[in-house]
């Protein structure tokens, strides 16, 4: 048996902003990034893009900033956006989607859910993701 075959796989990251700033918005993405960096042993040459959403109510900042400026991914593919505003949805949420090149399978893929968004996913939550970080409003 040789090395594991790389794959390209999806990894998703949510979690909550405690307010429509930038300095909560730059914050809440660097703490979701590097937990998802760190459960998935990402380097920063394996991953291929990242896609960046907000719920309507953050739009004080990018936050595919801090994959540039914290991570130094000057050569990945970086997209921001809004999520669907749909009724009744989780506030002041902030989600990533990853593309990387990996050797893990599927399913070891470990995605992310933080703070408030723990609800989004209860089946995906660990007990180091109950943070007790204020949810927004």
């Amino acid at each position: 048996m040789g090395e594991p075959a790389w794959r390209m796989r999806g990894i998703r990251g949510a979690t909550t902003v405690a307010a429509n700033t930038r300095s909560a918005i730059l914050e809440a993405t660097h703490d979701l990034l590097a937990e998802m960096i760190a459960r998935n042993d990402v380097e920063g040459e394996e991953v291929a893009s990242a896609w960046f959403t907000t719920t309507a109510d953050l739009n004080a900042e990018f936050p595919a900033l801090v994959a540039r400026r914290d991570f130094g991914w000057h050569s990945a593919a970086l997209m921001c956006g809004h999520e669907m505003d749909v009724p009744g949805a989780l506030p002041g949420c902030l989600r990533i989607l990853l593309h990387v090149n990996t050797p893990l399978r599927q399913d070891q893929i470990e995605h992310v859910y933080l703070r408030g968004a723990t609800v989004l996913r209860p089946d995906r939550v660990g007990p180091d993701d109950q943070s007790g970080a204020p949810t927004p409003r």
